[in-house]
């Protein structure tokens, strides 16, 4: 038998020659390159959830503005979508359409009729549409507004009734018929025929539903005055003092201009009394100031208007502004004296006077800057 062959172990040199390894090839300067690619991506990603966000977001502030809308059966949520983006109400149609399939709600929009402001947020609207429940809004008119603004009164800061009306989502045109229509009754007992209701829109805040139109709107708020009228025996008191109900809305609504104030407003009346019954005029200058406005002419104490009371003796031929409960009072019940003259003071404070003399102290004491101006 052959002896076995002994070797001597050799060492490994190298790898087999049919065998290669690659090794990595990472180049330190393309380090750079993908770190901004990376912030790009990220930059992109952040900067996309701001703009979502941003569109989720209200359009507007003015919570007072309300658009009626409405949802018909089987809209789709885009149809409702672009719906809204049109009228104002949301800023982005697609985000909206996104926003519902992203919270799964996009079964769950309910058809009806809803007062939907620009000052709400998508989710806001969405919740609102998805509760489907009846809405009710207030709507609020103010002591010594008038029917329409006839100043340049910046949009934002009208109180009038016709802008009152249009922030609650009617038209020009149902509001110009709801206050146009010819109305009659105890209410408008001494009112010159074709006259508008200046006078009449009581104010406070009234809550109605979602339908309600324009013209019903109008019909409750002259209900209301009714009920003050009766419910404060008007009629009779201002008879007491020889005013019809509708010369008595015509003072009141002078006072209310004049003054907030109810301790000022009954000694205003005081005034306005002694002034008639003296036979003088009444002086006052907001009813020069409401012609003036209404006709877009300045506001001169020499106008040539029945309504300027500087110039025109007795009461101008209809209101001048919405008198409010305060007013109305203080005409029916006027402050005991014998007052002829007052004045609102710079400080707004109102400075009564027995003489023309008195009258002329306070004005250089208390009025001038009001005093200088028309």
């Amino acid at each position: 038998m052959p002896s076995p062959v002994l070797t001597t172990p050799q060492p490994i040199d190298g790898q087999p020659s049919g065998l290669k390894y690659k090794i990595c090839n990472f180049k330190p300067k393309k380090l750079p390159i993908i770190l901004t690619l990376i912030v790009i991506v990220i930059g992109l990603v952040i900067a996309g959830c701001l703009w979502y966000f941003d569109q989720l977001s209200a359009p507007g502030k003015d919570t007072s503005q309300l658009i009626l809308e409405k949802i018909e059966s089987g809209a789709s949520p885009d149809q409702v979508a672009k719906q809204l983006e049109v009228d104002s109400i949301i800023k982005n149609a697609t985000v909206f359409s996104l926003y519902i399939r992203l919270t799964g709600k996009q079964g769950n929009l309910q058809a009806g009729s809803y007062r939907l402001s620009p000052a709400e947020s998508v989710p806001e609207i969405v919740s609102h549409l998805v509760n489907g429940s009846v809405d009710t809004f207030n709507i609020t008119f103010y002591p010594g507004a008038t029917i329409r603004d006839y100043s340049k009164t910046n949009s934002t800061k009208k109180y009038d009734a016709t802008t009152v009306l249009k922030n609650a989502g009617y038209s020009d045109q149902d509001i110009s018929s709801a206050l146009t229509r010819l109305r009659s009754g105890s209410l408008f007992s001494g009112r010159p025929d074709g006259t508008d209701l200046e006078g009449y829109i009581y104010g406070d805040t009234y809550k109605f539903s979602t339908g309600a139109t324009a013209e019903q709107i109008v019909d409750r708020v002259l209900d209301e005055m009714l009920s003050i009228v009766e419910d404060n025996n008007l009629v009779n008191k201002f008879k007491d003092h020889g005013l019809s109900l509708y010369q008595g809305i015509i003072l009141a609504s002078i006072v209310q201009r004049e003054a907030s104030n109810p301790d000022d407003q009954k000694k205003i009346a005081q005034v306005f009394y002694s002034r008639l019954d003296s036979g003088m005029v009444l002086g006052s200058d907001v009813t020069y100031q409401y012609i003036a406005d209404r006709l877009g002419v300045a506001r001169d104490p020499g106008l040539d208007s029945p309504y300027n009371t500087r110039r025109y003796p007795g009461l101008p031929p209809g209101p001048i502004s919405s008198p409010g409960l305060s007013a109305l009072l203080a005409v029916s019940n006027p402050a005991s004296g014998d007052y002829l003259y007052f004045l609102s003071g710079d400080d707004d404070v109102t400075y009564f006077a027995h003489t023309l003399a008195e009258h002329e102290a306070n004005i250089i004491k208390h009025c001038a800057i009001k005093c200088s101006s028309p």
